[in-house]
């Protein structure tokens, strides 16, 4: 669905039943408390039945109930201030067990992330990586924590390897300078969208370089820009995202990597084994 939840009810507004309209009204005021409200609480809510909240939904163009409301947490992913996403959590978690809520989000986000991760699109990145003459990575924010981690393996795979880091979006271009047409970029971006990733891989591809997007849709503004985009479903906890399924993506990416370089990965990481034994990089432990 294209439009967001919100646009498509101010505009359906006139065509809605008298039950339909409470419901829609409730939701464009309170979107931050209705996200999180069964189909039966809604309807309390806005004076209807249950069924009239389940037929306002596919009156939208959604399968069910479930499925309008997992658009209008989306929503809220891009939209709702910090302090507003606490207020949302403790309406959604109440008295419930805070770790099996959790754990069992991050469980259904994963098996998400599996079902629309395009196996071809992380193939044509995993070429783009290898073949790329330097690797720029970039992530602001909690998604700079991810960028790290995939630098740090990367760097042990690849030659030219860059993470992007700064605080300020000019600093961040003066270190894609250099960039070129034979250069990929690896860009990291989550709700809320940063906009100095935006910058630096848009920057890049006016370089001609290669764009990887991880990021979670398709409407993400990463993904609009890039030549390879690999989806990561990244849900709402509180104040803070998951980064479960953005990580796990990654660790796939640096898998097919690593795999792809075959028996030449494998001469470097035992190369790199008589090194960190040598230097004694790594305590030892003797169970």
């Amino acid at each position: 669905m294209s439009a967001d939840i919100l646009t498509k009810m101010r505009d359906g507004m006139e065509g809605f039943s008298k039950g339909q309209k409470r419901i829609a009204a409730y939701i464009l005021e309170s979107y931050d408390k209705a996200a999180f409200l069964t189909a039966n609480k809604l309807g309390a809510a806005t004076q209807v039945s249950e069924s009239t909240v389940v037929r306002f939904a596919m009156e939208l163009g959604y399968e069910g109930y479930p499925e309008m409301q997992k658009a209008l947490q989306d929503v809220l992913r891009t939209r709702l201030t910090s302090v507003q996403r606490v207020e949302a959590a403790n309406t959604q978690f109440a008295d419930q067990d805070v770790v099996s809520m959790v754990i069992q989000s991050d469980i259904h986000t994963l098996q998400r992330t599996s079902e629309i991760l395009d196996r071809d699109a992380l193939d044509a990145a995993v070429s783009a990586i290898v073949n790329a003459n330097k690797v720029y990575i970039v992530g602001a924010r909690s998604s700079s924590t991810i960028a790290s981690f995939l630098n740090f393996y990367l760097r042990i795979m690849l030659g030219e390897v860059r993470l992007v880091t700064s605080t300020a979006s000019s600093e961040m271009l003066e270190q894609l300078m250099h960039s070129g047409s034979g250069d990929a970029i690896i860009g990291i971006s989550l709700p809320r969208y940063s906009r100095r990733t935006v910058n630096a891989m848009q920057y890049v591809k006016t370089n001609g370089g290669t764009l990887i997007a991880i990021t979670d849709s398709l409407q993400a503004p990463i993904a609009r820009i890039s030549d390879h985009v690999l989806l990561a479903k990244s849900e709402m906890v509180s104040f803070v995202d998951s980064l479960v399924a953005p990580l796990s993506v990654v660790n796939a990416l640096v898998v097919a990597i690593s795999r792809r370089l075959g028996t030449e990965f494998s001469e470097s990481l035992a190369d790199l084994e008589k090194l960190w034994s040598e230097y004694d990089i790594y305590e030892r432990f003797d169970s």
